[in-house]
């Protein structure tokens, strides 16, 4: 096979390049013929240039370009020419030249594709994951690839001129208790024990700050064997960072930095000097979620104090059992049917509410639905709520304050999806601080660490930690952006007295404790300095920077929601051999007759 190595690339070549002499390498994206006169979009990472091949002038080219189909690796040799006038191409960068080639090389051939390689991919998820090797060729996929390798440049680039190390940390670790299944790894050498794949560096990161390293980074990868659902994937890929001698402040200042360094350099997008900041409280008061989309308004009200004015007997009931009625007005939609009303009803009842009432403003009165009920006080509900002609207006009643706000909360971020409130262009960070240290696992009968067990909890809840576990706060923080959980952080646990206070409250022995945390407990006795840290997502950042709503689109080789690889077939069995090593033995599902 000849082989002709390239001297430009598809995406470069302009008009003042006219003359030049070139050799292009790339994949036929189209070809077309007219009347012996071939039009060629060659492809390749940078972009695509039109190659033009008349087989009247050398007919030696006919054959190989009859031969071309979509996918065709080829080399083409031409010289650099004007486009006549009246055919550029505004649309392609390369628009305004072709290549006049002289000789066309097939490098490979292309069998017949199981889908159209297009700007987008419209081939359904498992096809493309498949071949996700033409999938990657899309100039959507590549675009994000890009953009993922040009934030985690400008990430690695702010880190490091701010002091920062970047460090690795251990894959093949320990396995402990971190909130998911750990992936573990057998031992060969040492039948019977087995590594863990990291959920996270946590313990590691923590050690390098008492190993006198003051800032660390990695770009880390972690792994967590959780029950398929969502969009999560069972590797992921976080900016892990932790800070020594720090407060939250100075944590929340640092990842402001970091943010602002990304978005101009990758996007130049300038973002906000300060982040808005929520407690806990309030973002499940005004938005019924810990991770509000604030790109547009819609906060939840209190409807407790029309309640008892009214006659509906479910909110009355509600306020007196120590619940909440909270209300959303969704301004201009009075015209929404029982239908469409009966839709956003059954999306509350997924997040436990008994169901959902509903009144228009309509002619300064109330109408519909409850609205017999407030008949007499419609004027005053109308004005506490803030609601105008044409509004409508949603409640829901519990006697659990959280499942009416995070009901009602649930419909809010449906309604943003629904009626296009939420512009992808636009990025609204917000800071949620302020969240509970614990909370109580009803089936299990005992408190639980709501986020980890190496949370230091605000200094003014020291005293009454043992005695009122539900109302200590930790030293906790989310970055949230778009209403997606971006990053989650907090000041750490650097004293081992305090960490077995927490562990006692969250019901780990101590045996338990030294068992799966010893060597970071002792590393505390040490001289372990005050740190903090926090771990926005890389592959959630890059999702939301590039408009997207699925994490597969943003990872170059993910796994389906089943955590499978349909391209490699990956989980695979091993060969006995490797289990046999490894002194494992596969227990079969069937049940024996």
């Amino acid at each position: 096979m000849e082989t002709m190595k390239r001297t430009a690339d598809c995406g470069t070549l302009r008009k003042n390049d006219s003359g030049r002499d070139v050799i292009l390498n790339g994949w036929v994206h189209r070809k077309r013929n007219h009347g012996g006169i071939f039009f060629i979009n060659l492809r390749d990472r940078y972009g695509i240039t039109q190659v033009t091949v008349d087989t009247e002038k050398d007919e030696s080219l006919a054959a190989v370009c009859n031969e071309l189909r979509n996918e065709y690796c080829i080399a083409a040799e031409g010289k650099v020419a004007l486009r006549p006038a009246d055919m550029v191409n505004p649309s392609m960068e390369t628009g305004e030249i072709e290549i006049a080639a002289s000789k066309i090389v097939v490098l490979n051939k292309a069998e017949v594709l199981p889908f159209q390689i297009d700007e987008e991919s419209k081939a359904n998820e498992d096809l493309r994951l498949k071949y996700r090797y033409l999938d990657l060729r899309s100039t959507a996929m590549q675009n994000t690839i890009k953009m993922r390798s040009d934030t985690t440049f400008a990430v690695r680039e702010w880190m490091t001129s701010n002091g920062f190390y970047e460090i690795e940390t251990p894959t093949f670790i320990k396995s402990t208790p971190e909130g998911a299944r750990d992936y573990l790894v057998p031992s060969r050498l040492y039948p019977g024990k087995f590594y863990a794949l990291p959920q996270s560096p946590q313990l590691y990161k923590q050690i390098l700050m008492v190993a006198g390293f003051d800032k660390y980074f990695q770009i880390a990868r972690c792994y967590r064997d959780e029950d398929s659902r969502g969009d999560r994937q069972p590797e992921f890929t976080q900016i892990d960072i932790e800070m020594s001698f720090v407060g939250r402040d100075d944590v929340l200042t640092m990842t402001e930095g970091l943010m602002r360094h990304v978005f101009k350099k990758v996007m130049n997008v300038t973002l906000p000097e300060k982040f808005r900041r929520l407690t806990w409280d309030e973002a499940m008061e005004f938005y019924g979620s810990d991770k509000p989309d604030l790109r547009f308004d819609m906060q939840l009200k209190d409807f407790s104090p029309f309640a008892q004015a009214g006659s509906f007997q479910a909110f009355k009931d509600a306020v007196a059992q120590g619940g909440a009625v909270k209300a959303l007005v969704v301004k201009g939609r009075a015209d929404y049917s029982r239908k469409q009303i009966e839709e956003l009803e059954a999306h509350a009842k997924i997040y436990k509410a008994k169901g959902m009432a509903w009144m228009k403003a309509v002619n300064g009165a109330l109408e519909g639905g409850a609205a017999k009920f407030f008949a007499d006080n419609a004027k005053e509900i109308i004005s506490g709520l803030g609601a105008q002609e044409g509004d409508l207006i949603l409640i829901v009643a519990d006697a659990d304050r959280r499942i009416a706000n995070t009901a009602l909360g649930a419909v809010r971020s449906k309604l943003g999806k629904d009626l296009n409130l939420c512009d992808p262009s636009r990025f609204e960070f917000a800071w949620i601080v302020d969240f509970p240290m614990f909370e109580y696992n009803e089936d299990e009968k005992k408190w639980e660490a709501a986020h980890h067990l190496f949370t230091w909890p605000q200094e003014k809840y020291h005293a009454t930690m043992e005695s009122d576990p539900g109302s200590v706060k930790g030293d906790l923080y989310d970055l949230v952006l778009n209403g997606y959980e971006l990053a989650s952080g907090s000041i750490r646990i650097h004293d081992s007295e305090m960490q077995r206070r927490v562990f006692k409250i969250a019901g780990i022995d101590p045996a338990e404790a030294e068992k799966k945390f010893g060597f970071l407990t002792e590393a505390f006795k040490y001289g372990a300095p005050p740190h903090g840290g926090i771990a926005p997502g890389l592959d959630r950042l890059v999702m939301i920077m590039a408009g997207l709503t699925s994490l597969k689109d943003v990872i170059a080789f993910p796994k389906n929601s089943f955590a499978v690889s349909p391209m490699d077939d990956c989980p695979s069995e091993v060969d006995q051999k490797q289990l046999d090593e490894l002194r494992i033995t596969i227990k079969s599902d069937k049940k024996e007759d």
